[in-house]
């Protein structure tokens, strides 16, 4: 039973961070890369329904060109005028015009909790959802690490901190955030994306 967790908890670390890649901008490393064999892969460990939609988004991605993945890229998370799905937190949990609000501050005492550092390449706001994705892939990792090692401490530690990090942010603005993304998306492949990540973080939080 603990090594069917394991490979459950290991599953769910790939996933949420190759998931995490998926919000950065398009390129052809994403293909190079096999990132989308892979999240397949994950998802084959985890469920039915993840694997479906992980599969249609490599298709997806391989049917579009680089300059129209870029452009609705673009359109859907940066403008530079109407930005038709804003990839922050607290523009979710606080209003249309908030960034760097009360939730983002929340959540980067939940990133120190759980020893989480942002990249100093990176260059978005903290509570954009690769980031929040990039956690929960550290949680994940963290859980799996304690499985290993059987630290039923440390296990019970990680699994509490994901517990809240996804009821009291993610899993809160994660809903109206991939609706946005698929009402504006112009590619089978925001669309797409949009579906797998709702999907796969309500899974987490049924599971939490």
């Amino acid at each position: 039973m603990e090594a069917l967790e394991l490979n459950k908890t290991l599953a769910k670390e790939d996933f949420s961070r190759l998931l995490a890649a998926c919000y950065y901008q398009p390129d052809a490393h994403l293909a190079e890369e096999d990132v989308f064999g892979s999240l397949t892969r994950a998802a084959e460990r985890l469920d039915q329904l993840l694997v479906e939609k992980a599969r249609r988004l490599g298709e997806a991605f391989a049917s579009e060109s680089p300059d129209t993945l870029l452009l609705d890229y673009s359109r859907l998370f940066l403008g530079p005028f109407d930005i038709l799905a804003k990839p922050y937190g607290s523009v979710w949990m606080e209003g249309e015009k908030v960034v760097m609000g009360d939730s983002t501050m929340a959540v980067l005492d939940l990133y120190r909790e759980g020893g989480f550092d942002l990249d100093e390449n990176f260059r978005e706001m903290p509570d954009h959802i690769a980031a929040e994705l990039e956690f929960l892939y550290l949680l994940n990792f963290q859980e799996s690490e304690a499985r290993r090692g059987g630290d039923s401490e440390g296990l019970k530690k990680a699994a509490d901190l994901k517990r809240r990090f996804l009821t009291s942010h993610l899993g809160n603005w994660v809903g109206p955030f991939t609706e946005a993304m698929k009402a504006g998306a112009a590619t089978a492949f925001y669309k797409t994306l949009a579906e797998l990540t709702e999907l796969f973080v309500q899974a987490e939080m049924r599971e939490g």
